[in-house]
């Protein structure tokens, strides 16, 4: 990235922060420098507001913009193959797919948070569990939101009464505005009962201040019945939904904050939103209002759940509290012993020698210690890895027991320490996989520093079963055999004294273990994938042929055609496409149709941008009007240039972005047959190697949005986009051919055309062209689909006139034109494509209120289809 760089140690963690001159809120000159700075001073408060509950991201990557340019804004829940290892996660099921979804437990996730441009902090009310699997909600929410001709008063109004119903239930409630319009109440639950049964409360709680004040509050979403009125949203307590979180910056004009406030500010009167200048000052005085909603300030502020470490009201040990009798066994229940270094740093194994012998390693994180039972110890070599079942979590106290557990108690049979230490995270997603380096203590059982991974391979009867593998210390990838766990091992793991016989295996027989860039349990097709081999010889510098990188096409269709496989989204570039070729020294960018139009994008053609070696990548050049969003017809006054000073010229005037989703061939291997999500890692990885230079203004890696497929194109229709790509994530690239594999999801109709005739206009257009004729290549000739009179521009028509001059014929080039629109017709050579709007398709095949967008320079008519 351009402007300033600079490596920071946070919290453990090395970041590198970039381009931190960059403008993120124009109006007030908030850099990203001031965003970082904003987020670290914040970070011990925000933070156990956050912990443990998965995060959706709001991503202003070039800042929010002014109001005659807004900034391009992408809703972000997936995260991306490049996140860091250590970025806490939790992999969430929805509907047919797995998102993994980040989590802000610590200021060094923070702070990369703000690296990316992740304004705004989305939670939901409940979080998740070592396990993966979801908690009840331990908070309940109210959305106080002013309808038109209201505002924070009438929201200070409501929030009072709101205020006096939930005292009377028992509940303290505390408000924060929200950094746009209106306030957010916030309650604490005791985490036993079910969101669906908080949302029915929150509900009827609405509906009763609507009753009681049908002048003030309504709780229907319809905005014909808010104006005037606050509606009290209450369906942010439903499990799918989030809320921002408190002290998390809004993406607004200006950088305001969503503040917790206290109840003496609000009955003061003169309520305001505050921006981020002032929420630093607060909390640099001391003040946090929302401490007794996150339980920030205790032993465990910012790294625990939040609940305080004693364990007392914490929901994540109902389990071992509940398979267990204080009265009758030593084990610790509550209390934090000195010696923890907290941080989420400790662990412990400990040799448990109960009905039979096993070993139980124990991590430290999010204020519980997370917990296996392995048969066979931590495997000594790289060879054999070792079965792991997780089991419920434990108090952190427990990381210093040692002694009896009485015979007839769950568990009974000494137990020791057999080592201790500090530990490393590299990745950890909840249920899912984690990776650690543990370093023990001296004369500890591990004899040192190790890293091991552990991965979950399934359940049965109750046992959520993982492997445990010793990582080489050369290697950051899993061993390509398959894990040797016996499963037999199952056999007496945990602390039941009477286990049951459990018949399980780790893995499928002969199949490799994930490496640490699949999903664990990811299902197999039928065919094989390839296996990518990166090759340890130096990288080559000879450029691919551009004649052997044509670009894969995709078909239009509906989201009734995403069925039944895992799809990547992309939003759809209303631009053109481009194949850039790199090697020996040279970069060049070619059209979609194999022209080279390297002179008209020279910002792209530089070799100091690219990674030193041989390439080839796939994206899309889009020009950005003043919206803020991509301007086809802005583009075609640079598609069209090729002399050197008028692409200088054009340069300054219509700046044009490269927006890069595929890589299709690095350092001389081509990896077309790898499948789509293997490529997306590798242009990850390719684009990071380049550093400064590539991540600037100008080229960028498009990004995939994970989120319901719906809520994205409602989305793209709120930005004015074009709509969305849909791509198989497990299919490979089949250069020159159009697929169902891509699928374009596009809310407003286009067509691509190819002009077969004119008329002459009328009017103020008697002396140039009234409309032109569109068809479609149906065998030799072209079925014609009608015409188009609109969406020119004066000095568009003087250029077509000329263009039609030159092409001229004397017979026409359809074979179904009506006598009413060849009776003045003049015929041209079928050679240059274009692109409409449109309403419908007519039952005759004819295009419905077509309006002209632009030609398309890089395509052939031969590329032209029926949409």
């Amino acid at each position: 990235m351009a402007g300033p760089r600079e490596r920071v140690r946070v919290a453990g963690r090395e970041l590198t922060l970039t381009s931190l001159d960059r403008v993120f809120y124009p109006e007030t000159g908030t850099t990203k420098a001031d965003v970082l700075a904003y987020y670290a001073s914040v970070a011990h408060v925000l933070i156990p507001a956050a912990a443990g509950r998965p995060a959706t991201r709001k991503r202003w990557v070039h800042g929010v913009g002014t109001p005659e340019k807004p900034g391009q804004m992408f809703f972000q829940k997936n995260l991306d193959e490049s996140t860091p290892g250590w970025v806490p996660r939790a992999a969430i099921t929805h509907k047919e797919r797995t998102i993994h979804y980040p989590m802000v437990n610590d200021p060094a996730t923070l702070t990369w948070f703000g690296q990316i441009g992740s304004l705004e902090i989305h939670v939901p009310q409940w979080r998740v569990d070592s396990h993966g699997n979801s908690l009840p909600p331990d908070r309940l929410v109210l959305d106080l939101d002013p309808g038109p001709g209201a505002g924070l008063p009438e929201c200070v109004e409501v929030a009072l009464l709101a205020r006096t119903i939930l005292q009377d239930v028992g509940l303290d409630p505390v408000p924060v505005t929200s950094g746009s319009k209106g306030i957010h109440l916030y309650a604490k639950l005791d985490s036993n009962q079910s969101s669906d049964q908080i949302s029915a409360f929150a509900h009827e709680l609405a509906r009763a201040l609507e009753s009681d004040h049908p002048d003030l509050a309504v709780s229907d979403m319809k905005k014909t019945l808010r104006r005037g009125k606050v509606l009290v949203d209450w369906s942010q307590n439903n499990a799918a939904k989030t809320t921002i979180v408190p002290y998390s910056l809004r993406g607004k004009l200006t950088p305001t904050v969503a503040a917790p406030r206290t109840w003496a500010e609000l009955e003061a009167g003169d309520l305001e939103q505050l921006d981020y200048r002032e929420v630093m000052e607060r909390v640099e005085a001391g003040e946090d209002p929302f401490a007794p909603i996150s339980g920030a300030g205790g032993a465990d502020s910012g790294d625990g759940d939040g609940d305080g470490t004693d364990g007392g009201d914490n929901p994540r040990l109902a389990k071992y509290r509940s398979m267990r009798d204080p009265a009758k066994t030593p084990e610790p229940f509550t209390g934090t012993p000195d010696e923890l270094v907290g941080e989420n740093r400790t662990f412990v194994i400990q040799e448990h020698h109960a009905s039979r012998l096993h070993y139980d390693l124990r991590l430290e994180h999010d204020g519980v210690l997370v917990s296996w039972a392995i048969p066979k110890g931590v495997p000594e070599t790289a060879d054999k890895n070792h079965l792991a079942v997780q089991t419920e979590d434990h108090p952190l106290d427990y990381a210093t027991f040692e002694g009896t557990i009485p015979k007839g108690e769950y568990g009974a049979g000494e137990m020791t320490i057999w080592d201790h230490g500090t530990y490393e995270t590299h990745k950890w997603i909840n249920g899912k996989e984690v990776i650690v380096t543990l370093t023990g203590a001296d004369g500890g059982g591990l004899g040192g520093t190790r890293k091991f991974a552990l991965i979950r391979t399934g359940g049965s009867d109750g046992k959520d079963q993982w492997l445990i593998h010793l990582m080489e210390k050369e290697s950051h990838r899993y061993p390509k055999h398959r894990p040797d766990a016996d499963p037999e091992d199952l056999a007496g793991v945990g602390e039941d004294p009477e286990p049951e016989n459990h018949e399980a295996k780790d893995s499928t027989p002969g199949s490799p273990v994930p490496g640490p860039d699949a999903e664990p349990n990811e299902p197999k097709s039928q065919e094989s994938e390839p296996q990518e081999v990166v090759s340890q010889e130096p990288r080559s510098q000879e450029p691919p042929s551009s004649t052997d990188y044509l670009p894969m096409m995709a078909t239009s269709g509906t989201t009734g055609d995403l069925g039944g496989s895992d799809w990547q989204f992309e939003l759809k570039w209303d631009g053109v496409r481009a194949i850039i070729i790199g090697g020996g020294g040279r970069v060049r960018i070619f059209s979609r149709n194999g022209i080279d139009v390297s002179a008209t994008y020279p910002e792209f053609t530089d070799p100091a941008l690219w990674p030193d070696r041989a390439f080839a990548a796939d994206g899309e050049i889009v020009a950005v009007g003043p919206s803020g969003k991509p301007d086809f017809g802005l583009l075609q006054g640079r598609m069209k240039l090729t002399r050197p000073g008028d692409v200088r010229k054009a340069q300054r005037n219509i700046p044009v972005r490269l927006m890069l989703f595929d890589l299709l061939n690095d350092g001389g291997a081509d990896l077309r047959a790898l499948p789509l999500r293997r490529r997306r890692a590798r242009l990850e990885t390719f684009f990071g190697e380049a550093g400064e230079s590539l991540s600037g203004v100008s080229i960028e890696l498009s990004p995939v949005l994970d989120e319901d497929v719906e809520d994205l194109l409602e989305s793209a229709g709120e930005l004015g986009l074009e709509g969305i790509m849909a791509k198989r994530s497990d299919t490979r690239y089949v250069s020159g051919q159009r697929t169902r594999t891509w699928i374009k999801l596009k809310l407003e109709q286009t067509q691509e055309v190819v002009v077969g005739g004119w008329r002459t206009g009328k009017g103020g257009r008697a002396s140039t062209v009234g409309s032109l004729l569109l068809g479609i290549p149906d065998g030799d000739d072209l079925r014609y689909v009608g015409r188009v009179g609109s969406g020119f521009s004066g000095r568009e028509l003087t250029e077509i006139k000329e263009k039609m001059a030159k092409l001229a014929r004397k017979t026409s080039p359809f074979h179904d034109v009506p006598a009413e629109d060849a009776s003045d017709a003049h015929w041209v050579k079928p050679e240059l494509v274009g692109e409409v709007t449109f309403g419908e398709w007519t039952e005759s095949g004819r295009l419905r209120h077509p309006v002209w967008r632009g030609w398309r320079v890089d395509k052939r008519p031969d590329d032209v289809v029926p949409e």
